[in-house]
C-alpha cells in the first residue's frame, strides 16, 4: 500500500507542474482536510474542506497572483499512510514583482489511494513580504 501511496503523491505534483488542476484535484477524497501553514497568506480560510475550496482558497488564488509559480519536490520520505515531501516553492508575485524562493514540507495522508489530509510547513514571512 506505501508504494502506491508514494505513486498517487508522485502523480499529483507531475500534474501540477504540468497545470493539470484536474487530474490533482482528482485524487483528493471528497472530505479532504488541506491546511496551509500558520501565518501563510493563504491560510485565511484554512482548514480547506474538500477539492472545491482547496481549488478556489489555494489554486486559483496561487494562479491569478503569482507569475512562474513552482512547487519544486526534492526529497520523498514514505511513511505508510503519509508521505513527507520537502522542496522549494519559487515565483513572483504579479502586483509587487517580489520574488520568493522557500523551502518547504508537505505531508500527505492517503488512504485507499486518495488524499484525505494536506498539511503545509513552508517560511511564512518570504510570502508576507512579497505581497506586501
Amino acid at each position: 500500500m506505501s508504494q502506491e501511496n508514494m505513486t498517487v503523491i508522485r502523480g499529483m505534483y507531475e500534474s501540477f507542474s504540468k497545470g493539470d488542476v484536474i487530474s490533482v484535484l482528482g485524487q483528493m477524497h471528497q472530505h479532504i482536510e488541506w491546511r496551509e501553514a500558520e501565518n501563510f497568506i493563504y491560510a485565511d480560510r484554512s482548514p480547506y474542506r474538500g477539492p472545491q475550496a482547496v481549488l478556489e482558497g489555494v489554486f486559483m488564488r496561487l494562479a491569478s497572483e503569482w507569475a512562474d509559480f513552482k512547487v519544486m519536490p526534492e526529497e520523498w520520505l514514505d511513511a505508510g499512510n503519509h508521505i513527507v515531501v520537502l522542496g522549494t516553492y519559487s515565483g513572483r508575485h504579479k502586483e509587487s514583482s517580489r520574488e520568493v524562493r522557500a523551502q518547504f514540507a508537505h505531508i500527505w495522508g492517503v488512504t485507499h489511494g486518495r488524499v484525505v489530509r494536506f498539511q503545509q510547513y513552508t517560511d511564512t514571512k518570504q510570502f508576507a513580504d512579497a505581497i506586501a
